[in-house]
């Protein structure tokens, strides 16, 4: 990254083809004045990239082998003048409606036989040969007309994939060689499935039946990774074009959104040379600290500054390396009746935290708001009049912010106090099979992120930095010891007998591992394992359960006399209790209540040079703070207002650099523990020093 202009490159997507007076392209003065009038702004606001072409195939390719390349030039030209540098993308993911008239059966299919209706974007079976065909030539066009523009750092092919689960017939077949490779014959995918129920035993590969009416969870597993394998192999086969034109100095990358259903973020990127992600959030009161109430799944939309930090470490989790923000809000995002522009600060705010978690990019969800479509809403830097306003103001402060800073933080590590584990395995598995209830009493397909969240949120609640590692990302269990003291394994619900004994051999290898609800109760098939449960892990938790409940609303959680861990008031378990018995651990907590009063909630047992806490329950927001509190102890940059928040990163040179957010309407002090210069308005504070905070202020601090 060391080749960009900027360390942290800032900016937004601009698409000046869909501004009125890109009708007729640049030959009129009023679109060349435009695009002068665009560019200018944003230099002064202090950007330094812009991402361009990935939205509008049918500009690129108006009609089948007739192309029009050359409507970009003035813009990266215009762009390159001003020393903003262009992230030039592929347009694969919307098709012009005469790729859709020529080729009907490329559609993709919802259901068997049930094409998804054309007219929004993604709709198209990207393992198609006939779209591959166009796809390919269209993405070659574009990147031989541009690889050499010196205003071209980078390529993002294709757009947020995944978004589409296909059912097609090609699609199934391939499915099925999968399996005949992978089992071998049919005798042993009728043993691992357990085919034997409901008469579901294959006699030949032919009896596989169709996705759509299966209720087998071994099944449903094995689809919804096929499905993100399709998608991994799609992208890198984009990927591998776009390096046959990338020069040495230029990385290719796509998009992502999280909330996905066709994706595996880690090995998706593994063929990509930079993680690029689109954190949304909820703006105004949705970033208010203390939160007042609000889901702790995550969603493409968060809410919650806790949630917000949530998204950024996932992008960093994807390679364990910092991460490019390809859109965020400029305005509110969302539909026309979701508009909550931030407020003054909370910009500001909302990117330095995404930088102080590893971003090297901010780039904003785009330039001017659209006059039409179907993101009329989707709020810009510029109105849609076109004129600078208050977000422009509040933008062009940020741009001279990161370049005043930006080269002090090269090579930043964000810190991390806790591990929070991520199994994209278990996440399908307890989507094909929830277990967890929704609002309405019905299936929570993101089982896996209701029981993760919480746990994510109660280290975050609790002034700490967490660190989301993939299951797939272990290395040995004393390398994870000396990084991570603090491990959580929540909803770790099909995993394989190698990864519950490397849990334990974490434990017995000095960290403290915190296990949550479903952890360990099924293999790698999602089938429930025969062990007196929490399996493989009872002996080093000294805890056991055979009954588990579904909670409809909230059990409060006391601690009995003697525990260590002091409660917050309104502590309570929600959604899920296990019916857990102390067999050698200690109770740490307890439910409150006629029937749950007879189990634990949560325990705590030394195993081996460490320890193991095991929690049978979904905390609140109240009991996950306190059992983060009890397991790692304030530090002296913890601060105890609960407005506050501060994060750190030691840069390449060693420096530390501290991250101190007001999440408030309040003005805060945050006495300062150490001496530290403000990297922004370069003010010194002494040890001691009380740092004062506006509402909704962000500080960044260069440790002394």
């Amino acid at each position: 990254m060391s080749n960009w202009p900027n360390p942290i490159l800032f900016g937004a997507a601009y698409y000046f083809e869909y501004q009125p007076d890109a009708a007729e392209g640049f030959e009129t003065e009023a679109a060349r004045a435009r695009l002068i009038h665009d560019l200018d702004l944003m230099a002064e606001a202090g950007f330094s990239v812009i991402r361009v072409g990935e939205s509008v195939w049918s500009t690129w390719e108006p009609e089948n082998g007739r192309f029009e390349l050359d409507w970009l030039q003035p813009v990266l030209d215009g762009a390159h003048e001003r020393g903003i540098a262009v992230i030039l993308g592929t347009p694969t993911y919307a098709v012009p409606p005469w790729l859709v008239r020529l080729y009907p059966e490329i559609a993709g299919e919802h259901r068997t036989g049930q094409r998804i209706g054309w007219g929004e974007r993604q709709e198209v079976d990207y393992t198609h040969a006939a779209f591959k065909f166009h796809a390919e030539r269209v993405s070659r066009k574009i990147l031989a007309r541009y690889a050499d523009h010196p205003a071209v750092i980078g390529y993002q092919v294709d757009n947020e994939p995944g978004l589409r689960i296909f059912h097609n017939e090609g699609v199934f077949q391939q499915f099925v060689d999968r399996l005949r490779h992978q089992y071998g014959d049919v005798e042993t995918l009728n043993r691992e499935w357990g085919l034997v129920y409901w008469s579901h035993r294959l006699t030949t590969w032919a009896d596989l039946w169709r996705p759509d009416g299966n209720a087998q969870p071994q099944y449903k597993l094995a689809w919804r990774r096929f499905q993100a394998d399709l998608t991994t192999e799609f992208i890198g086969w984009q990927a591998d074009i776009a390096r046959e034109y990338a020069r040495e100095d230029q990385f290719v990358t796509t998009c992502i959104s999280y909330s996905r259903p066709g994706i595996d973020d880690t090995s998706l990127t593994e063929g990509l040379d930079v993680t690029a992600g689109n954190p949304y959030y909820a703006m105004q009161d949705g970033l208010e600290m203390p939160a007042k109430g609000g889901s702790s799944a995550i969603d493409w939309n968060t809410k919650g500054a806790w949630a917000l930090y949530h998204s950024a470490d996932r992008m960093y989790a994807s390679k364990q390396a910092p991460y490019l923000v390809t859109e965020t809000n400029a305005q509110a995002i969302g539909m026309p009746w979701w508009n909550e522009p931030a407020y003054d600060g909370q910009w500001r705010q909302a990117a330095w935290a995404l930088v102080a978690r590893g971003a090297a990019m901010i780039e904003y969800w785009q330039w001017q708001t659209l006059h039409f479509g179907a993101e009329t809403y989707w709020g810009g830097v510029l109105p849609h009049s076109g004129r600078p306003g208050r977000t422009y103001r509040e933008l062009a402060r940020l741009g001279k912010e990161l370049r005043k800073t930006g080269g002090a933080l090269q090579g930043m590590v964000p810190g991390a106090d806790v591990a929070v584990l991520y199994s994209k395995r278990s996440e399908w598995a307890l989507a094909a099979e929830p277990q967890i209830q929704n609002d309405e009493g019905g299936p929570e397909h993101r089982s896996f992120e209701v029981i993760h969240g919480p746990f994510y949120r109660g280290a975050f609640d609790a002034g700490l930095q967490a660190r989301i590692v993939h299951t797939s990302q272990l290395g040995s269990p004393e390398e994870a010891v000396a990084e991570y003291p603090v491990l959580v394994a929540a909803g770790l619900y099909a995993e394989d007998d190698d990864m519950l004994d490397w849990l334990t051999a974490y434990a017995a290898a000095g960290g403290h591992l915190l296990v949550g609800p479903r952890t360990g109760y099924a293999d790698e098939e999602a089938r429930a394992r025969q062990e007196v449960q929490p399996a493989r892990l009872r002996d080093a938790a000294g805890v056991w359960y055979e009954e588990f409940a579904n909670l409809t609303g909230e059990v409060a959680v006391q601690a009995p006399k003697g525990s260590p861990l002091e409660l917050e008031a309104g502590a309570a378990a929600v959604k899920w209790a296990d019916g857990l018995y102390v067999e050698g651990a200690e109770t740490l907590a307890e439910y409150v209540h006629p029937h749950y009063g007879r189990f634990a909630a949560a325990a705590t047992r030394a195993h081996g040079e460490g320890r193991v806490t095991y929690v049978g329950a979904i905390p609140n927001a109240a009991f996950g703070k306190s059992l983060f509190q009890w397991i790692v102890p304030a530090g002296a940059w913890r601060p105890e207002h609960p407005s506050l928040t501060v994060t750190s990163g030691v840069t390449g040179d060693g420096r530390t650099v501290r991250f101190v957010h007001n999440w408030s309407w309040d003005e805060v002090g945050f006495p300062l523990p150490a001496a530290a210069t403000d990297a922004i308005d370069d003010t010194a504070y002494e040890a001691g020093a009380s740092l004062p905070l506006g509402p909704w202020d962000v500080k960044v601090l260069i440790e002394q």
